[in-house]
């Protein structure tokens, strides 16, 4: 049976798990329309466009 043969420490245990908890923050562009920041390749909520047509109509 496999045994490790020297102690983790715990600086290296908690390196190995430090990587596991950071979230990437979301990409945010633009809309060519309404200037509102939105996720890529999605409608806007703000004006309910995507790829310059409008998709979902909104009631302003």
């Amino acid at each position: 049976m496999a045994v490790p043969k020297r102690r983790t420490s715990t600086a290296r245990k908690n390196k190995r798990r430090s990587s596991v908890w950071k979230l990437n923050a979301p990409n945010l562009i633009k809309c060519p329309n309404c200037a509102s920041y939105t996720v890529p390749h999605r409608v806007c909520e703000n004006c309910g466009y995507y790829n310059g047509k409008e998709v979902i109509a909104k009631e302003d």
